[in-house]
Parts: C-alpha cells; structure tokens; sequence
C-alpha cells in the first residue's frame, strides 16, 4: 500500500499535462541529446588540424582552433557523449542504491545505525582526494576509475537524504499496519516506503547528476581519467587554458556546455509535478 493509496475516496483526478513543465524539461532533452548525437554532426575530424593554432573564429572553423589548430567546434562536438554518459550512469546508480539503503536503513535499527555512522566517515572525504586515491589503485582503469569513485562518493550523502525522508513514513499508520499483518521487511521497504518517495528520489537523481557532472569534469580536467588526445570538455579546457587570450572560445564553449548541461537536467528533474501534493496526500517532498 502507498501513502496515495491510503487517501480518503473521491479524492481529485490525477494533476494534467503542464506545458510549463514540459519546457522545463526541454533544454536537458536538447542538451543531452546534441552531447550524445554530437559526434555525428561534427564537420570536421577531432584529430585533424583545419587552422591554425588558437586562431579566432572563422573559415573552416566556427569556433576556431585549438592549441594544434584542430577545430573546436568538432571537439566540442565530440567530448560531450562519454561525459554525459558517465554523469548519467553515476546518477543512476547512486539513486537506485541509496533509494533501496534508506528505505531499509529506517525499518531497521541496526542497518540504520551502521548507515549512519559509515555515511557520516564517508562523506568527510573529499571528493579530488578520493578520485586521486582510486586512480591510484586503479591505475589502468581510465574513465571507469572516475565512474566508480563518483558513485562510492555519492552513495553516503544519498542514503542520509532518502533516509531522512523516509523516516516519517516509517511510522506512518499504512506501514504499521502492514508490519502488523506480517508483511516482509523488503515489502514493507519496497512496497510501502519506497513508492511513496518519488519526488524525493527524482530531485535527488538531479541533484546526483549535477554532481556527477562536476566530479567527472574535475577528474578530467586532473587527466584522471580521459587522456590525450582524446575529446573531452574538461580535458579540452585544461589543453587549451593557456591560449585564452587568442580563442577565448576554446575554453569559453566547454565551460558553458558543462554547466548548462547540469543546470538544464537538474531543472528538469524539479520540474516533476508534486503529485501527492496535488492529490491532497501525503506525499514526500524534498527534504
């Protein structure tokens, strides 16, 4: 049973369509999808020389060149698809773990203490320290390296904020009375708190992605991670920091595709409608 289950009947119909919602959402669906189609629509090779080096825009080159004349526009092009993967792939996990930890990690008072005090040591770590310290380990592991560091960094943080907002469900009447009726721990975790968390769990995927975005950007702009000549957004600004002053747009375009890409997928995903709000429930917001 959910907590919408659990409304008196009559209740309002489900909340309609809003366009403003839809275009909230837009500039992420478009970003997203120019970071991973990019690579189709590059007019010229990553590798290949077109100009000049640091020349201004112009000619063959939009954007102009970089520190060996290559185009920007195409690296640009190029470098967004891995990055966004990546960032996706580390939101994605981190989400689904700390939403399946944190609805457990409030049924029980072991695993909620154990949690707590290892997400509390964890979350001291700073997130360059903790990518350098499994780059070394990992030495030959490239961007997978990046990927698992963001995702053992992120997991902690994660699981205290859905911990945090399932922890009233936990008491609520709907769980108890399930508990009540002999309902397993994984139905009442899964079954009963966690369908109840949906805003919560959908804010917290964007705000695991932004950070996703930066841990990714960081590492790479370390050369933890993609090497070169490899095109990438975070490599292209280290690669090309000391040309700005000859083609501001070599470090200008990457710093703006990185942020705005993280910017436009975390609006989208507060963009989501409070449904239970909506409905009269009681619904879970972000904490």
């Amino acid at each position: 049973m959910t907590a919408a289950a659990a409304s008196p009947p009559g209740s309002p119909h489900p909340p309609r369509p809003d366009p403003r919602r839809a275009l909230r959402a837009l500039p992420a669906l478009l970003l997203t999808t120019l970071a991973l189609a990019g690579p189709l629509l590059a007019p010229h090779s990553v590798d290949t020389p077109v100009t000049a080096p640091y020349a201004p825009p112009g000619g063959a080159a939009l954007l102009g060149g970089d520190q060996l004349g290559r185009d920007v526009l195409s690296r640009l092009l190029h470098g967004g698809s891995a990055l966004a993967a990546s960032a996706l792939l580390v939101a994605v996990v981190v989400t689904a773990v700390a939403a399946v930890i944190g609805c457990f990690a409030v049924l029980s008072r072991r695993l909620g203490g154990l949690v707590e005090r290892t997400a509390d040591v964890a979350i001291l770590l700073p997130a360059v320290l903790g990518v350098m310290l499994l780059a070394m380990a990992w030495p030959g592991g490239g961007r997978w390296t990046v990927v698992l560091a963001a995702v053992v960094l992120g997991v902690p943080y994660a699981v205290r904020v859905v911990a945090g907002a399932a922890a009233p469900l936990a008491t609520a009447g709907f769980v108890e009375a399930a508990a009540a009726g002999g309902e397993h721990l994984t139905h009442l975790a899964l079954r009963e708190i966690l369908p109840n968390l949906r805003a919560v769990v959908a804010v917290l995927f964007g705000l695991r992605f932004v950070e996703a975005v930066y841990v990714v950007s960081m590492a790479g702009f370390l050369q933890i991670g993609p090497q070169p000549p490899a095109a990438d957004w975070a490599l292209m600004i280290r690669e090309n920091a000391g040309g700005i002053l000859l083609n501001p747009w070599a470090v200008v375009a990457p710093s703006i595709t990185i942020g705005l890409l993280a910017i436009s997928v975390n609006l989208a995903t507060t963009a989501r409608p409070a449904a239970g709000a909506r409905r009269g429930r009681p619904d879970v917001s972000t904490p």
